[in-house]
């Protein structure tokens, strides 16, 4: 290669793995996924589509927010959440490209 890339720091390093393990959750990623639609969902929306427990997909969110992934906005009573790392659209590509097409397995069939 004749163009160095550039090397994160170490504290980007650090950084960027602690956003990367909290993206690595299946439920998470379905949640990015749902989320990078365009629609905001609330919590209760979320937790429908990922067939998990409102408390469950309330601490994924935090989890989430925390990383700065998502925002969140309040209308009235309820939370509507939205992606606002456009960074994840370019994840949830490379994600989709290397697994999108990996059938579901049980553990007899590997």
């Amino acid at each position: 290669m004749t163009d160095e890339m550039p090397l994160i720091s170490d504290a980007g390093l650090r950084q960027a793995a602690e956003c990367l393990r909290t993206l690595a959750h299946p439920s998470r990623l379905q949640i990015v996924q749902l989320l990078l639609t365009g629609r905001s969902f609330t919590v209760g929306e979320l937790a429908e589509r990922c067939g998990l427990p409102q408390p469950v997909t309330s601490e994924h969110l935090r989890l989430l927010l925390r990383c700065g992934f998502l925002h969140n906005e309040r209308q009235g009573r309820q939370v509507f959440y939205q992606v606002c790392e456009p960074h994840l659209a370019d994840l949830m590509a490379c994600i989709r490209g290397r697994f999108g097409g990996v059938e579901e397995t049980t553990e007899g069939s590997r």
